[in-house]
C-alpha cells in the first residue's frame, strides 16, 4: 500500500503552528507523509518567521513550505477579520500548491481555515479540522451559532451570570472569549461563521483522551451541539505535546536548565505565558513583590510590556522589576527575556508549580510532567480552560483579578504560590495529576482509547477515499 500524504494547514501565528507540528510528528512516527503549509502574507512578523525556521530545522522528516499570500485589503478592520480575509485570499494559493503536489489523501485543516474546505471540496480531497484544544471548548463553539442569537451580547449580561452549553459546566460570560463578547461585532461573526463552517468537515482530531473529557465527548457524540445537521465525527487523538529534546540553541544548552540542574527537586515554581504572554510594567512589579514575598524559587519568563513594544525594542529589567529585586532574589530566582525552552523545562525535576496562562499546550505539557498549574489566562479560549482545569479536572488553581485585564495583586501571587508548594491542596492537586498523567499515558500506548481513535480515523479516512475517488 503506498503511503499516504497529508497536508497540514494552520491559520496565522505561532500559538496555531505548533499544535500543527506536533501533529505532523505523531502521523511521521506513523509512517505517513507530511506536508505542512504556511501561509505567509507580507505582514507577517518576525515571531512566526523565527518560529517556523526553528521548528524546520528541528523536524528535517517534515516537509514546510511557505505559501505567498495578500494580506487583507481591510486594514482598519479588527485583526481577527484580517486574519480570516488573509485565510479566504489565500484559497487560490492553496489551490495551485495541492494540484502541484503528487498526491494529497488529506486535508487537515487549522479551526480558523474554514474557507480552505472549499478548495479542498473543488479538488476532492477529504477534509479534517485539528482542534488543538481541549473537548469542552469544541462543544461550545459548535452550539454558539445556534445558542447565541437567542441571548444578548455576553457584554450586556452581568460579568458573573453562568452561561449553560453541552459538554461544559457553568461558565460566566467574563470567562468567555472576549472577541465573542459583542454579539454584533466583527470578530463575533467571524467567529459564528467558522464555528458553523466546522461541521461540513468529514471529521474532528482533538488534542485531548477520552478518560479526561466524557462529559463533553458525550454531548458530541449525541449530537446536542450541533441541532440542524450530523455532528462530525470527534477523534481523541492526544495527548500530542513536544517531547522537549530539542532545547539547544546554536548547539548550546539553555541557560536556564543549567540554573535548574542547582535547584532542589520540585522547588522552583516557573512562571511563562506564551508568545504573547506580555505585561503592564505595574503588573510585572506586582508579580516580582509576590514572588519575593512568597520566599520560594522561580523562572519567570518576562517579555516587553505592550506599553513599550513600538519605544523600546530592548527590555530592560532593572528597570521594570521593583528597586533591587535582582540583586535581593538572585540567589533563588532567575529572570529570562522572551523565551526559554519550556516543553524542556517543565519536564526538569527542580519545577515544582507552572504559573500559566492556560493555553491548552502548555496544560498538556504540565499533565505529562504531573505539574500543578495555577492559572492566568489572557486570550481565546484560556479563561475556558481554566474553567475546566479548575472546576472538572481539578488539576489547577486559579488567580483571583486577572479578569479583563484587572491587576493581579502581589499578595494573590504569593498566597497562590504558597497553596499549591506548601499546603494540603497543593498535595491534592500532585496526586490528581499523578492519576491523569497515567490516563494519559495509557490512552496513547498500543490499544489506548488515542490509538484506537487515530485507527479510526484512518480507516475512516479510507472508506472516505474510496468514496470520493481521491486525486492521485
Amino acid at each position: 500500500m503506498t503511503t499516504k500524504t497529508f497536508v497540514m494547514y494552520p491559520s496565522l501565528g505561532v500559538g496555531h503552528l505548533n499544535p500543527m507540528v506536533e501533529l505532523a510528528k505523531h502521523l511521521r512516527r506513523r509512517g505517513l507523509g507530511v506536508v505542512v503549509a504556511v501561509i505567509d502574507p507580507p505582514n507577517n512578523d518576525a515571531v512566526s518567521a523565527d518560529a517556523m525556521a526553528r521548528l524546520a530545522a528541528a523536524n528535517p522528516s517534515i516537509m514546510f513550505r511557505l505559501l505567498p499570500a495578500p494580506a487583507s485589503p481591510d486594514v482598519g478592520a479588527h485583526p481577527i477579520k484580517r486574519s480570516h480575509d488573509t485565510l479566504k485570499l489565500a484559497n487560490p494559493v492553496l489551490r495551485e500548491f495541492l494540484r502541484s503536489l503528487p498526491a494529497v489523501d488529506a486535508l487537515l485543516l487549522d479551526m480558523f481555515c474554514v474557507d480552505a474546505l472549499d478548495v479542498a471540496a473543488e479538488l476532492a480531497i477529504p477534509a479534517y479540522f485539528f482542534f488543538p484544544s481541549q473537548a469542552s471548548a469544541l462543544a461550545v463553539f459548535l452550539h454558539l451559532p445556534y445558542h447565541y442569537p437567542n441571548l444578548p451580547s455576553f457584554s450586556e449580561m452581568s460579568k458573573a451570570a453562568l452561561l449553560r452549553f453541552p459538554g461544559m459546566p457553568p461558565i460566566r460570560t467574563i470567562d468567555m472569549p472576549a472577541m465573542l463578547r459583542g454579539k454584533e461585532s466583527e470578530a463575533t461573526k467571524v467567529r459564528l461563521y467558522q464555528f458553523k463552517r466546522m461541521t461540513e468537515a468529514k471529521g474532528v482530531l482533538v488534542n485531548s483522551f477520552d478518560w479526561l473529557q466524557p462529559k463533553a465527548l458525550k454531548a458530541l457524540a449525541a449530537g446536542v451541539c450541533v441541532p440542524d445537521k450530523p455532528t462530525p465525527r470527534v477523534y481523541c487523538i492526544g495527548p500530542l505535546v513536544n517531547a522537549g529534546k530539542k532545547a539547544e540553541i546554536g548547539g548550546e544548552r539553555h541557560a536556564c536548565l543549567a540554573w535548574l540542574d542547582a535547584q532542589p527537586r520540585r522547588s522552583v515554581v516557573f512562571l511563562c505565558f506564551g508568545s504573547q504572554g506580555a505585561f503592564p510594567a505595574a503588573q510585572l512589579k506586582e508579580i516580582a513583590r509576590g514572588l519575593e514575598s512568597s520566599g520560594h524559587r522561580f523562572l519567570w519568563v518576562v517579555r516587553i510590556p505592550p506599553e513599550e513594544q513600538t519605544t523600546s525594542p530592548e527590555l530592560d529589567l532593572e528597570r521594570l522589576l521593583p528597586a533591587g529585586f535582582l540583586e535581593r532574589t538572585k540567589d533563588r530566582g532567575m529572570v529570562v527575556k522572551n523565551w526559554v525552552p519550556q516543553a524542556e523545562v517543565v519536564q526538569h525535576e527542580a519545577v515544582g508549580a507552572f504559573v500559566t496562562h492556560c493555553g491548552w499546550n502548555s496544560t498538556l505539557e504540565a499533565i505529562m510532567s504531573v505539574l500543578p498549574m495555577i492559572c492566568w489566562p489572557l486570550y481565546a479560549e484560556q479563561a475556558m480552560n481554566k474553567v475546566i482545569m479548575v472546576e472538572e479536572m481539578k488539576i489547577a488553581v486559579s488567580l483571583d483579578g486577572y479578569e479583563e485585564g484587572g491587576l493581579v495583586k502581589a499578595e494573590e501571587v504569593e498566597a497562590k504560590v504558597r497553596l499549591v508548594m506548601e499546603t494540603e491542596e497543593g498535595r491534592k492537586l500532585r496526586e490528581k495529576l499523578v492519576e491523569t498523567r497515567d490516563m494519559a499515558l495509557d490512552a496513547i500506548t498500543e490499544g489506548g482509547s488515542s490509538e484506537m481513535a487515530f485507527d479510526m480515523f484512518m480507516r475512516d479516512l479510507e472508506e472516505s477515499s474510496l468514496e470520493n475517488g481521491v486525486r492521485s
